[in-house]
């Protein structure tokens, strides 16, 4: 190939990349909050001339990206993201991967787990282990709950790039309870020091008298896109009781990365996660 040729097939691919950028740009100016847009606030939102914009929401929409809310000029988010985001979730496959830790967290401690993925916007719960009057049920459904007020939430977001959380934060933090965390250089705090132990607490940030920790769960590339919780009243879950569950919250977490195919980057402390499905603790009795 010559060197011209080489030139313009790089100049095409920066092209491209240039493209997506811009398709990426758009479709992250939704929230929950903002749900709908018209091609003017998404041009404002983006930088991006308005011209442009409006041929990439035009084709946005020709493709399923984005819909149209009938005849008005607004637009949201379509269902065609979706429907690749359930590809995800099963080609994941985290309900064969997932289930016998989240049901054997439940057994253990005799409280809630929850297994949830980030939406986008919020923690959408997959996964839901609960003890009831007539033995153990497995509930699965599509939930939602917040990032910034639940341990499941935070356990995800403190592992995610600084763009990702300044959107959450600009987002607006909504105050669920009195003990809410709303705003950004406190959620910033809290997140550093999840960071540092290694999971994250909710001591009724999102329901009163309702305590949660969570871990993160990471895919085969080491990217936190999930996080596992365990949850119940305060009374039953004061802050030594979640301390104390602590290793255990983080040992499941790791184990469900390890069954999705993440290898440490670094050799494994003392005490920390070797075992895969088959090497689970004893139940007690």
């Amino acid at each position: 190939m010559s060197t011209n040729s080489g030139t313009e097939a790089e100049k095409l691919n920066q092209a491209s990349i240039k493209s997506l950028t811009k398709v990426l740009q758009i479709l992250e100016c939704f929230s929950q909050r903002d749900a709908n847009l018209t091609p003017a606030e998404i041009a404002a939102r983006t930088g991006l001339p308005r011209a442009t914009t409006h041929r990439l929401v035009s084709s946005l929409r020709d493709i399923g990206l984005l819909e149209q809310n009938g005849k008005r000029e607004t637009y949201k988010l379509g269902m065609k993201l979706f429907q690749l985001g359930n590809l995800v979730i099963q080609n994941l496959d985290l309900d064969s991967h997932a289930r016998p830790y989240a049901a054997q967290l439940q057994l253990i401690t005799g409280e809630s787990t929850h297994m949830c993925i980030f939406d986008g916007a919020q923690m959408a719960f997959v996964e839901r282990q609960e003890m009831t009057s007539t033995g153990n049920t497995t509930i699965t459904r599509i939930e939602a709950a917040l990032v910034h007020c639940t341990s499941v939430g935070k356990a995800f977001l403190a592992w995610q790039s600084p763009r990702l959380i300044r959107k959450i934060i600009a987002d607006s933090l909504p105050q669920r309870t009195a003990y809410t965390i709303t705003d950004g250089e406190a959620l910033e705090a809290e997140l550093a020091r999840i960071r540092e132990r290694g999971y994250a607490l909710d001591l009724q940030e999102n329901e009163l008298n309702v305590h949660c920790i969570g871990a993160p769960v990471r895919a085969a590339n080491g990217q936190v896109f999930a996080a596992i919780s365990v949850s119940g009243a305060a009374e039953r879950l004061p802050l030594a009781r979640l301390e104390g569950l602590s290793g255990l919250v983080m040992e499941m977490a790791n184990k469900i990365s390890l069954e999705l195919g993440w290898t440490p980057s670094r050799p494994a402390a003392a005490g920390s996660i070797t075992t895969r499905r088959g090497d689970l603790p004893a139940l007690p009795e």
